[in-house]
């Protein structure tokens, strides 16, 4: 065996500091699952938060149910042959989820000028709690269209021939348009029209 030399001797302390660096630096680089231990973390974004509903909308309520929205709900409307200067407007709930009208316990009806104020309700009809509909249930509102006979039925600065009218069920939400179901207009006179608040039955609608 050749005589260990100073330089040969330094030669092999350099090779094994360089050796010891190169398995630091490997070690240092990966984790146990094969992963850089020092790359940077991958930031997750949150998930953007969903829209407020609209007003009047999609807000859950009491038992988990929503406020009633037109898009919920089949509208049909014609006149009552009994008693007279009356039509009957119902809606039918084809969602797959109970909503109800506690926002806003009757519909609100313009003939005509979307600018006009509502007709009124008849306030000895409100019910004793709040109409909820199920799925494919149905409710109903009578719309006195005079006061039987009243002043200004019939006559050309009040009175007025109907084939549609606007319903909103809520103050701020765009009037739907429901057309009459047998398309035959209808006299109305907006002075002395109402409607009752929203029923959950026939029977009880057809009372006013």
């Amino acid at each position: 065996m050749p005589p260990i030399t100073a330089a040969t001797a330094r030669r092999a302390f350099a090779a094994g500091l360089t050796a010891t660096a190169a398995l630091a630096l490997t070690a240092g680089c990966h984790d146990g699952y094969g992963t850089r231990a020092d790359a940077p973390a991958t930031a997750v974004s949150p998930a953007p938060a969903p829209p407020a509903p609209p007003d009047g909308g999609d807000r859950p309520g009491p038992g988990g149910r929503v406020a009633c929205t037109p898009e919920m709900l089949r509208f049909h409307a014609g006149a009552l042959p009994h008693p007279a200067h009356r039509m009957l407007l119902t809606v039918t709930n084809d969602s797959d989820r109970t909503c109800d009208f506690a926002a806003q316990g009757y519909p609100l009806l313009r003939f005509g000028d979307d600018r006009q104020p509502a007709i009124p309700a008849i306030e000895d009809s409100r019910p004793p709690s709040v109409v909820a509909l199920p799925p494919r249930a149905t409710a109903y509102a009578t719309i006195t269209t005079s006061a039987d006979g009243g002043p200004h039925y019939g006559r050309s600065r009040g009175g007025r021939k109907i084939s549609q009218f606007g319903v909103a069920l809520t103050a701020r939400a765009h009037p739907t348009q429901v057309g009459l179901d047998d398309r035959a207009p209808v006299p109305v006179d907006p002075h002395t029209a109402k409607v009752t608040y929203w029923q959950t039955s026939l029977a009880a609608a057809r009372k006013w």
